[in-house]
C-alpha cells in the first residue's frame, strides 16, 4: 500500500509539474506577444511596444458627412509648426482623401476632402485615397491611391487594383491638382505587384528617390493573396518610376504600407507597416503594426522585425489595428493608426488613434 501511494503521489506530482510548465509556457508566449496564424504565415517574435494614448480623431462629424462611415488610412506630416493629417474619409458616395489639421497632435480640425473622384473610366473614378506627400523646394508632391472598383454600397470599400497616381500643390494644404499624364507605376501581370501597386513613403537617397510601395499578388495553392512592399526608383518626381524585380521582403510576410524614421544614433532605418493577420475562420484583417530595421534602404532582412502595436498594448481595439504613420515630436515618435475598436475587424466605422515611442529607438533584443 505504501508503495502504491508513493507511485500515485509521484504521478500526481508529475502531472502538476507538467500542468504548471504548460501554463507557464502559454503565459510566456502571451507575454512575449508571439502570435501564431491559422495558415502558418510568418509571425514577429520580438516586440517594440508603443505606449497607446487612444483615439484622437473620431469618424462621423466631418464636413458634409464626408466621414460618416469611417476614418482610416492616415498620413501625418508637419510643416511650419502645423500638423497635417490626410485620412480616408468614408462617405455615402465613396472614399476620398481628406484633411485635418492640429497644433498638438491630439485635437484635430477636420477640413474635408482634398481630392475628387475621377471621371467615369478613369483610374480613380471610384476612389481617390491615401495621399502620401513629399516636399521638393517650394513644391509639394502627392502620391495617392486610385481605383476604379469598390465593394457594393453602402460601404464602397476600394477594391483591386490599387494604383499609384499623382497630384501637386503649392502648400501643404493644397489645393491639390491632379496630374493624369504622370503615371508613376502600375500593376504588372506575373510579378509580385500583379494586383496592387499603391503608394508608400518617398525618400531621397544617393541622388535618387525611393518609394516603398505596397504590392499584392497571388501564389498558386494559397487561397489568400500575398502582400509585401517593393522599392521603386526615379530621378524625377514628375516621371515614371522603375520597380525592383524582387520585393523588399518575401510576399509571405503579409504587410502593406510604409512610414519611416531614421535613428541617427545607430545609423538605422526603421520602417513601420501594418500586418495582415488571419483568424481561425479564415478571415484576414489588419491585426498589428510591425517595424522592420536596416542600415541600408535597399537591403532588408525579414527576420529583423518586431510588433509595435496590437491588441496586447492598444487600449481600445483588441483585434484590429490598421495603417501606421509616424512623425517625430521632440524626444518622442508619434505613431498614428486606425482601428474599429473592441473585437471588431470591420473595414468600416474606424477611428484614428495615437501611440508613442520614446527616442532614441533601439533594436529589440532577441
Amino acid at each position: 500500500m505504501m508503495r502504491i501511494k508513493f507511485s500515485m503521489g509521484v504521478a500526481l506530482l508529475m502531472i502538476a509539474m507538467f500542468t504548471l510548465t504548460s501554463a507557464q509556457s502559454k503565459e510566456k508566449q502571451q507575454q512575449s506577444g508571439i502570435k501564431k496564424y491559422s495558415d502558418g504565415r510568418p509571425a514577429a517574435t520580438l516586440r517594440m511596444d508603443a505606449q497607446d494614448y487612444g483615439i484622437v480623431l473620431k469618424y462621423g462629424d466631418g464636413p458634409e458627412q464626408c466621414d460618416i462611415l469611417g476614418a482610416r488610412d492616415v498620413w501625418v506630416f508637419e510643416a511650419e509648426g502645423t500638423y497635417y493629417m490626410h485620412y480616408d474619409a468614408a462617405g455615402s458616395t465613396g472614399w476620398l482623401s481628406s484633411l485635418a489639421t492640429s497644433k498638438d497632435l491630439v485635437n484635430w480640425e477636420k477640413r474635408g476632402p482634398i481630392l475628387e473622384f475621377g471621371k467615369s473610366g478613369e483610374d480613380d473614378s471610384k476612389g481617390a485615397c491615401y495621399g502620401v506627400t513629399y516636399k521638393e523646394g517650394d513644391q509639394w508632391h502627392m502620391f495617392y491611391l486610385g481605383t476604379p472598383n469598390v465593394s457594393p454600397a453602402p460601404d464602397l470599400v476600394p477594391s483591386f487594383p490599387y494604383l499609384t497616381m499623382k497630384a501637386k500643390g503649392n502648400s501643404p494644404e493644397g489645393p491639390w491638382v491632379k496630374q493624369p499624364d504622370v503615371v508613376p507605376f502600375r500593376t504588372k501581370p506575373g510579378t509580385y505587384y500583379s494586383h496592387t501597386a499603391s503608394p508608400g513613403q518617398v525618400l531621397k537617397s544617393g541622388g535618387e528617390y525611393l518609394q516603398f510601395f505596397s504590392s499584392t499578388t497571388e501564389k498558386e495553392g494559397n487561397p489568400c493573396v500575398q502582400r509585401t512592399l517593393g522599392i521603386a526608383h526615379t530621378n524625377d518626381l514628375d516621371a515614371s518610376w522603375s520597380m525592383d524585380s524582387h520585393p523588399m521582403v518575401p510576399i509571405e510576410e503579409q504587410i502593406e504600407n510604409s512610414t519611416f524614421y531614421y535613428e541617427e544614433s545607430i545609423k538605422t532605418w526603421f520602417l513601420f507597416t501594418n500586418h495582415i493577420g488571419i483568424n481561425e475562420s479564415g478571415q484576414e484583417f489588419t491585426d498589428a503594426i510591425w517595424v522592420y530595421w536596416s542600415t541600408d534602404l535597399n537591403k532588408w532582412n525579414p527576420k529583423n522585425k518586431a510588433v509595435v502595436l496590437d491588441g496586447q498594448n492598444c487600449t481600445w481595439s483588441k483585434e484590429c489595428i490598421g495603417l501606421p504613420s509616424v512623425v517625430q515630436v521632440g524626444t518622442r515618435l508619434a505613431l498614428f493608426y486606425d482601428a474599429p475598436g473592441g473585437n471588431s475587424i470591420s473595414h468600416m466605422k474606424r477611428h484614428v488613434g495615437l501611440a508613442w515611442l520614446d527616442l532614441p529607438l533601439s533594436i529589440p533584443k532577441r
